[in-house]
């Protein structure tokens, strides 16, 4: 039964890339090409518009919590969990940069 349902959700996976690869071949034109790279430099600027703003409050709240942690190894934990998985989020949302130049150079 489960090999079954497998196999079928692999075909439908399968139909659905194909008649993806296909609809792209027959409306691959300039227009819908500068349509989206136009709408991810737009998404790119604003997702950078909030992000920086709120990695700042994320990484000083980080800070203080850290800094006012009054010798409690669970504050200090916590503290300096916010502040890395503040800067690595940050740093994925600089990579999102090169991630649309390579998409704008494949698509243009």
């Amino acid at each position: 039964m489960k090999k079954k349902f497998l196999i079928i959700i692999i075909l439908v996976i399968n139909i659905l890339s194909i008649c993806t690869v296909v609809h792209a071949g027959l409306f691959s034109g300039d227009d819908l090409t500068t349509k989206i790279s136009n709408g991810l430099s737009k998404i790119q600027e604003w997702i950078m518009k909030i992000a920086t703003p709120a990695a700042a409050v994320a990484l000083g709240a980080g800070l203080l919590m850290k800094k006012f942690s009054f010798g409690d190894e669970e504050r200090i934990a916590v503290g300096k969990k916010l502040i890395r998985s503040t800067l690595f989020s940050y740093a994925f949302i600089l990579l999102t940069d090169p991630v649309i130049d390579a998409l704008n150079t494949l698509f243009g």
